[in-house]
């Protein structure tokens, strides 16, 4: 269960341009904090996907319209948020997540899944900086859901590995 949202503080911001420089493999201590804190987040991961998707539109309304399904255009985050198709979608990045942790001290072997995760997003007009703001949400849900878990070296550790996320997905637009 989430924390109340007073108790979570404003996220420092994530540009992508300072992430891709993170390394793509992870140091024992740095990966056995985001399996910890994962654990507990990955048990409702819709409920934490939905608070992440929450702080998202929050931050960055431009982003609602990219978010259609069978043609039909959200009025709102809230009911973006509550489309079965969305949920849909929230599921898949939950998964993406897992699968981060699942490997997070061998993130190479999600190169190629990631680099056609881009390519996807870049497809459908996503720009490369708007996933800072996802950074920012990400981090945002987890100490939003941990509370004081969520400690400055499990922030630092999810930083790196989102980071290394980005740096993958980037090439999916390096690529074309």
């Amino acid at each position: 269960m989430c924390i109340d949202g007073a108790h979570a503080s404003r996220v420092p911001s994530l540009h992508p341009a300072t992430l891709l420089g993170k390394r793509e493999s992870m140091e024992r201590p740095e990966s056995e904090l985001i399996r910890q804190s994962w654990s507990a987040v990955s048990r409702s991961p819709l409920e934490h996907g939905t608070v992440l998707f929450s702080r998202l539109f929050a931050l960055e309304p431009s982003l609602l319209p990219f978010f259609q399904y069978n043609g039909r255009q959200f009025s709102s985050p809230e009911d973006c948020l509550s489309s079965p198709e969305f949920l849909d979608h929230i599921r898949k990045v939950m998964l993406v997540i897992d699968a981060a942790v699942t490997n997070v001290e061998d993130l190479s072997s999600l190169e190629e899944y990631l680099s056609s995760l881009g390519r996807k997003h870049r497809a459908v007009g996503v720009r490369l900086s708007s996933f800072s703001t996802v950074g920012e949400s990400l981090l945002y849900m987890l100490e939003k859901c941990l509370g004081s878990n969520f400690t400055p070296a499990t922030r630092t550790a999810w930083s790196q590995l989102y980071g290394a996320v980005v740096q993958a997905m980037s090439r999916g637009w390096d690529g074309e």
